[in-house]
């Protein structure tokens, strides 16, 4: 690091790991993982440790919490390995037949099958290069110098000979692409600790200037358990007799069983060693420490990209920040799956933040393009199919409306585009337009007052397009008007549009007149739903003290502008019907129709 001398080192309790494409950062209670995605942007999945009280006991007894540490950490890191496979190595391609089949069959997802065959792979090969194969050779070398058979150089040889096996297979994997930029986020993991510990701000130009070899790296701990692995396995070996043993075979088994015995006992033996270590930095121990950091440089670290440090960075502030708040909540990486189970996990979410959980099947019926009918016909989700659902389901646990998020939604076979601008039209609401076209004859002119998204106006013109009528759509909002007119184009219907305060602009005689006017009583208005008190306008809900000012507007001037004949239809709150009523006593006659939930929702007036 440059000027490294004049900074003052301070502790970091933060340790990481590279994974594809990303970092993994772990803290006193959580761990966070940072994956550039392939279409650049990085995500972050953050887990709390939700450590039992006997495993915080064993984490505390010298030796054993050694080998316990490496259990988890073998355990944590090929999970996190996976989990950042899943994101970078899904481009978002159409799944695969295979894929299908195993999702719909079984309901298992092809990563899930990858990641149990990786792991048995990745110990077989373990077992093969550390353990069979250094025996295989050592054996071969016995009986080739007889002089070394039966005397302690055979254990000797055969911890030269896995130490060899380990810098040979480092420097070969070194040849794949993928691996050396997992040694890339190595180096960027490394600098952004070190950074840190340097007191610099965490930006990528501070990160760079820092060394890419840090003494507390998982390669001195490999390393050092080699080197034990050479003594305690040699000795113990030897002063069992296993050098006496002369079938070959059983020679071979006795010192593999031994090493699997002891492996246990030399990861926390070793474990406490790099722990002593990190505590000093003195010439003395510089010595043990050199093996270590050499094979860093030479071998598992690359100067990383700045991009790279970007991604360590975003990992590392994510750590200290939860760290420092335990209210701050988990998150996950946005991926593909199956259907059925990232479903259930949007319902649940939905249900323990009191959201409608039908809302989360609308989403992935829209997103998906698949019937809610056909949800248990298992299939693959892609990784840009679930980036498109997150962003909708998160803006949806806003408490932002469904339909505002996702921009329009169908009313009576029209599209509709919805915002703030509007109240999004009820499913009620199509009953009152489908009256209102059944009611319209050849000619007619028609008024829709009070008609925010248009829809009812959109709906009348559309369905009666053979029959030569005339629509009109009133509205005091310019806003909602300007919407109503995109919304008349984008259905390709002719609308005359009005701003106007109910009638105050209006001029002329229509055949038919349909309101669904603001009915909510002002009181009541605080009693809503979070999203719709929150969101929708509140001036397209609020109908005065009792919700009657719009009626009592209508039933004034409907004389004015209704032709002999005529019919007005309306839509009501509850228990309104009755009270709108008596409002036009002096007319005809007046039906009260219920919607399809049996509530008195809609009225009916003869001129």
């Amino acid at each position: 690091m440059a000027k490294k001398e004049k900074c003052k080192k301070t502790g970091c309790y933060i340790g990481g790991q590279a994974v594809l494409e990303g970092v993994m950062m772990m803290g006193k209670t959580c761990m966070a993982t940072a994956v550039r995605d392939p279409d650049g942007e990085i995500q972050i999945e953050a887990l709390r440790l939700n450590k039992s009280p006997a495993v915080q006991k064993i984490a505390k007894i010298p030796l054993i919490r050694g080998c316990v540490n490496l259990f988890s950490s073998l355990t944590r890191g090929t999970k996190t390995l996976m989990r950042s496979a899943a994101v970078y190595g899904d481009e978002g391609e159409e799944a695969s037949g295979f894929e299908k089949w195993l999702a719909s069959k079984f309901k298992v997802n092809l990563m899930d099958v990858v990641t149990v065959i990786s792991t048995i792979l990745g110990i077989g090969l373990a077992v093969a290069l550390f353990m069979i194969l250094p025996n295989v050779i050592v054996s071969g070398l016995c009986k080739l110098i007889p002089a070394i058979d039966e005397t302690a150089w055979e254990f000797v040889i055969l911890g030269v000979i896995k130490l060899a096996i380990f810098l040979v297979y480092l420097g070969l994997i070194l040849l794949l692409k993928d691996i050396r930029r997992l040694y890339m986020y190595h180096g960027a993991e490394h600098k952004t600790i070190t950074c840190y510990e340097y007191g610099l701000d965490l930006t990528p130009e501070n990160a760079k200037k820092c060394t890419r070899i840090h003494d507390r790296c998982g390669t001195s701990f490999m390393f050092i358990v080699l080197f034990i692995n050479i003594v305690i396995l040699s000795l113990v070996q030897w002063l069992l007799g296993v050098h006496l043993i002369e079938s070959g075979i059983y020679k071979a088994l006795a010192k593999i069983g031994i090493e699997i015995v002891l492996l246990p006992v030399i990861a926390g033996f070793s474990y406490e060693v790099l722990k002593f270590l990190a505590k000093f930095d003195n010439p003395f121990v510089k010595i043990f420490k050199a093996p270590g950091m050499f094979i860093q440089k030479v071998f598992t670290t690359r100067e990383p990209e700045p991009e790279m440090l970007e991604v360590a960075i975003a990992a590392f502030k994510k750590v200290l920040e939860m760290d420092a708040d335990p209210s701050i909540p988990e998150c996950k990486f946005v991926t593909g799956g199956i259907l059925g189970e990232k479903l259930e996990e949007t319902k649940k979410l939905f249900k323990e933040r009191e959201i409608d959980e039908s809302d989360a099947e609308w989403i992935y019926s829209l997103i998906l393009n698949v019937k809610r009918s056909e949800f248990s016909n298992e299939t693959i989700i892609t990784a840009a199919q679930a980036k498109k659902l997150d962003k909708v389901i998160t803006e949806r646990l806003t408490g932002k409306p469904l339909w505002y998020v996702i921009g329009d939604t169908e009313f009576y076979d029209c599209k509709i585009k919805v915002d703030e601008r509007v109240l999004i039209p009820r499913p009620e609401t199509e009953l009152l337009a489908e009256l209102a076209v059944k009611n319209v004859k050849a000619g007619d002119k028609v008024l829709d007052m009070c008609t925010g998204s248009g829809c009812i106006a959109i709906s009348v013109a559309k369905h009666c397009q053979d029959k030569n009528v005339k629509v009109t759509a009133v509205d005091i909002s310019f806003e909602a008007l300007s919407l109503a007119s995109e919304n008349a184009e984008e259905n390709q219907v002719r609308v005359n549009f009005i701003q106007s305060d109910m009638f105050a602009s209006v001029s002329g005689k229509y055949n038919l007149i349909v309101s669904n006017p603001p009915y909510v009583p002002t009181e009541e208005i605080a009693l809503l739903q979070t999203e719709v008190k929150n969101f929708e306008p509140k001036k397209a809900l609020d109908g005065g003290n009792d919700g009657l000012n719009f009626y009592r507007t209508i039933a004034q001037n409907i004389g004015n502008y209704l032709v002999e004949g005529g019919i007005l239809l309306l839509e009501c709150g509850e228990n309104q019907p009755n009270e709108i009523v008596k409002l036009f006593a002096e007319y005809k006659s007046a039906d009260i129709i219920k919607d399809l939930y049996g509530v008195e929702r809609f009225i009916k007036i003869a001129f």
